[in-house]
């Protein structure tokens, strides 16, 4: 397995996940999302193992002003403003090769293992 888990030290949902990984002595790579965010293949890799980027915004953000401009904005540009301004992603995202999970997802990881 080759586990990558983006979050924000602050986040308990990525704390938590780390933890999910180290009990079980599984290696996995932490990213934070304030110093470096998703590539852009890597944002498009997770947006289709979620199914959609719908499934990958959070809606409780505190950025309530960009969340509003993204739900009215045209569909084509979505992604793009997304990508753009990752801070409203939900958190973590945790990926493994072509699967991907986006929050707090225990039950989904065990399956991995």
């Amino acid at each position: 397995m080759n586990i990558q888990i983006f979050g924000t030290k602050k986040s308990s949902d990525t704390r938590k996940a780390e933890r999910f990984f180290k009990e079980r002595g599984i290696k996995f790579q932490s990213i934070d999302m304030k110093e470096k965010g998703l590539s852009k293949g890597e944002f498009q890799s997770v947006m289709q193992a979620v199914g959609g980027l719908d499934q990958m915004i959070d809606t409780d953000s505190k950025d309530k002003d960009l969340l509003a401009l993204i739900k009215y904005i045209a569909d084509e540009d979505k992604a793009d403003k997304v990508f753009e301004n990752q801070s409203i992603l939900k958190l973590p995202i945790v990926r493994n090769g072509k699967q991907a999970t986006v929050g707090y997802q225990p039950d989904v990881w065990k399956k991995w293992e």
